[in-house]
């Protein structure tokens, strides 16, 4: 069964879709040839508007359009459009405000700046504790080294941009953040850029680059300050530190920032919700 939408490509994504999927229902019946992995009508919806925001059609803090203008479009019903947004909400990609609309997540929200920041105070929360004290340390635009080229999907040699930082609360440095971004997606990003800007580093990305990182991998452990870390965390060689390496991603799983992180841990503890 086809479901013609408004927009060819979106038709040929979803009859691609449908006729790959065997559907239970009254929406969405296909007849495959072949056993097929089963994907439910919504996720196929889901699939679509992540494209749409992937193309930008709807930017971050855009109102999307409302469930039963999405169920026209995709011609489905109300309550399948109502699952694939839940499902995008759960995942930080769309936030729903009662009595207004559903609209494009973006790191500049309050309740999502700090969504990949663990490192919480022992005592208080981070609200409590202050924003924090942003210093730059050096942003260079070098050729990726095949190892910083392989976890960005880049090719060894491509641009890349290194920078690095301290970020400190109530004066007491706290970490030390080395990142690399792709270099032809961060045209024009600069140390003073960085530096001036106050608010969230994820949200200057969405603002300024049109790049939302919407899930992050990390990788944790105990290591050991050396010199230079030792002298600008304000620690002893040798003092021990949490190593936190994060891969971020923007939408389809492309690779979009490589971020080393040592945090101090005397006064505060890594924190994560597993569910």
């Amino acid at each position: 069964m086809s479901h013609n939408t408004s927009n060819p490509a979106e038709q040929a994504a979803l009859d691609s879709l449908t006729a790959s999927d065997a559907l239970a229902g009254g929406e969405g019946v296909a007849a495959p040839s072949v056993t097929p992995a089963f994907s439910p009508l919504y996720q196929q919806i889901k699939t679509l508007i992540l494209r749409s925001l992937q193309a930008g059609e709807w930017k971050p803090g855009d109102m999307i359009p409302s469930e039963l203008e999405l169920a026209a479009r995709y011609r489905v019903s109300q309550g399948t459009v109502r699952k694939a947004i839940d499902a995008l909400a759960a995942d930080n990609l769309l936030v729903r405000r009662q009595g207004k609309g559903t609209f494009v997540a973006t790191h500049a929200e309050q309740h999502i700046q700090y969504r990949f920041l663990r490192l919480l105070p022992d005592q208080g929360t981070l609200a409590s504790q202050g924003p924090a004290e942003r210093d730059i340390i050096e942003c260079r635009r070098l050729r990726a080294p095949a190892e910083i080229a392989r976890q960005l999907n880049l090719r060894t040699g491509d641009p890349v941009l290194q920078a690095r930082r301290v970020l400190s609360f109530a004066g007491s440095p706290a970490i030390l953040e080395d990142l690399w971004l792709p270099g032809s997606s961060f045209r024009g990003l600069t140390q003073e850029t960085l530096a001036t800007n106050k608010g969230p580093m994820y949200a200057l990305f969405e603002t300024e680059f049109g790049v939302r990182m919407v899930r992050a991998v990390e990788k944790l452990k105990a290591v050991a300050a050396d010199a230079a870390a030792a002298a600008l965390l304000g620690v002893p060689v040798g003092h021990p530190l949490l190593s936190v390496e994060r891969l971020a991603y923007t939408y389809n799983d492309v690779p979009m920032e490589l971020r080393r992180g040592l945090y101090r841990t005397e006064s505060r503890h890594y924190h994560n919700d597993l569910s």
